[in-house]
């Protein structure tokens, strides 16, 4: 089973006082599920707290990844490979139509998905278990 984990370290002013606020921001896949976290606490008060789950990161923690860390590209090995596998391991672990995941599956042969290297090494570890062969690039 694959690990993999990504955060960063942001700051704000806290609500509650004024004082700085420290965010540990990040996603990890564990136990083959994809999850995200937020963990707070301002460094002039007791405001603190805690939140995480399964699924896709909310936007703005997807964006301080990209931003601090930068895109990874997943590419099709073999882009004549057949679709069936791709379409499966799409529409079952981003729980896709058939119609959205023809659609993500066509943009994953020409040009490669892009995402978070979390989200990235997530779905491949889900193709390669359907034995589709991908890449991962910066």
């Amino acid at each position: 089973m694959i690990t993999a984990t990504q955060g960063v370290k942001l700051t704000a002013q806290c609500e509650s006082c004024g004082g700085e606020l420290v965010r540990d921001v990040g996603q990890f896949i564990d136990r083959g599920r994809l999850w995200w976290g937020v963990e707070g606490h301002c460094q002039a008060c007791p405001n603190a707290w805690c939140d995480m789950d399964t699924g896709p990161a909310p936007e703005g923690i997807r964006q301080a990844l990209l931003t601090e860390h930068g895109p990874a590209r997943l590419h099709l090995a073999d882009k004549d490979a057949g679709l069936v596998p791709v379409l499966r391991a799409l529409r079952e672990m981003q729980n896709l139509s058939l119609g959205e995941a023809r659609l993500v599956a066509a943009d994953l042969v020409e040009f490669g998905l892009v995402g978070t290297s979390v989200e990235m090494t997530f779905l491949a570890e889900g193709l390669r278990n359907r034995s589709v062969a991908v890449t991962i690039s910066s």
